[in-house]
């Protein structure tokens, strides 16, 4: 496809861009409560003169010249945050402009890759010969895995063959992903005083058994993602010193390869353990896409790299080919006193447009 010209300037797409992440900084949208930014993004986009459409707080829209005919490719992103880090030591919800950074709660995770995506989308959005439709999918309930995100607007879309998930990667394409199993398990003892003898302590049990799956290895290793990873992150048990407890209750969070299913995962586990195990839910799969799909393609010409992501996204409820691919760093998500750099986000735009022009 030859070289698409914009009735955008790169310095209107990147003004418009910063201006939109100051305002959806500044409107707080924890998950489940992103009612306020939609209306935000619905402004935006009216002010351009692009109709959208609604499903709850999911806002979406599609290229001018929409075909039916054709297949799709979809721009989406979350506009949910995380509540904000206790360690902030700014506003969360002030956006600062400073030092060549953007700082607020949503900044980089997934606020830069919105707004960046939102450009691209004006980009394409006046051209009549493109080989795909363009839909941007603007979404809610990501940081919790909700079923009020994309899990509920996808059958809305049309013709989807392709999303391209806006997550922070460096602009680098994360062709697989970690998918998401939590685990709940309890194990059972018999209580009694803690100074007389008991060879049946809860705690003890639970102990080596928990050791013994934490050394556990997986027999299959993903080459993209590595070796499936558990990790203990919750132990309760017992109310006071002298009283040995009935039972022990934990829960693991449990990061599966491309190699398994979760339910698979989950099997082995319990096999392996003497507790009794109960899954949260086993919607959380890993993805992957295959390294010669043209997208994957159309970023190593132009220079970017790919990697297997440990951390997840919507990309494990999307039923279909997917990657993730963003402006802004992983290691900033969740932290205090978040920010993205406003270079990225001028990147990202450009980025996202060189490759859309490879395959549209």
């Amino acid at each position: 496809m030859k070289e698409q010209k914009s009735i955008y300037s790169p310095d209107e797409l990147l003004t418009n861009a910063t201006e939109l992440l100051n305002k959806i900084i500044a409107t707080p949208s924890l998950s489940k409560d992103e009612y306020d930014v939609s209306l935000v993004i619905e402004g935006f986009f009216h002010q351009k003169n692009i109709p959208t459409k609604r499903l709850k707080n999911n806002i979406w829209a599609v290229n001018q010249y929409f075909d039916e005919t054709r297949p799709s490719i979809v721009l989406n992103t979350h506009h949910d945050t995380v509540k904000p880090n206790k360690a902030f030591t700014i506003d969360p919800f002030i956006p600062i402009e400073k030092d060549g950074k953007i700082f607020g709660l949503g900044s980089n995770d997934a606020g830069a890759s919105l707004v960046s995506m939102v450009q691209v989308f004006l980009h394409f959005y006046e051209e009549e010969n493109l080989s795909h439709n363009l839909i941007i999918a603007l979404t809610a309930e990501e940081e919790i895995s909700g079923k009020d995100g994309i899990d509920l607007l996808f059958p809305q879309l049309l013709n989807v063959e392709l999303v391209i998930v806006g997550e922070p990667t460096q602009m680098n394409l994360a062709i697989a992903e970690k998918g998401l199993l939590v685990i709940d398990g309890e194990i059972f003892g018999t209580a009694s005083h803690a100074a007389h003898p008991n060879p049946d302590n809860a705690i003890v049990k639970c102990m080596a058994d928990l050791q013994h799956i934490l050394n556990f290895k997986f027999p299959k290793v993903s080459p993209y993602l590595g070796e499936v990873k558990v990790t203990l992150s919750v132990i309760n048990a017992g109310t006071q010193h002298n009283v040995v407890p009935e039972k022990c209750n934990f829960t693991l969070d449990v990061r599966v390869t491309d190699e398994y299913s979760n339910k698979e995962v989950f099997e082995i586990i319990q096999s392996e353990m003497k507790s009794k195990l109960t899954a949260r839910s086993f919607r959380l799969n890993s993805s992957r896409i295959d390294e010669n799909h043209p997208i994957v393609k159309a970023g190593l010409e132009i220079g970017r790299t790919t990697y297997g992501s440990p951390t997840s996204s919507d990309q494990a409820i999307i039923p279909c080919t997917s990657v993730k691919i963003g402006p802004g760093d992983s290691t900033r998500s969740h932290t205090a006193d978040e920010f993205i750099y406003i270079n990225e986000i001028k990147e990202g735009i450009e980025i996202y447009i060189k490759i859309l022009e490879k395959i549209l």
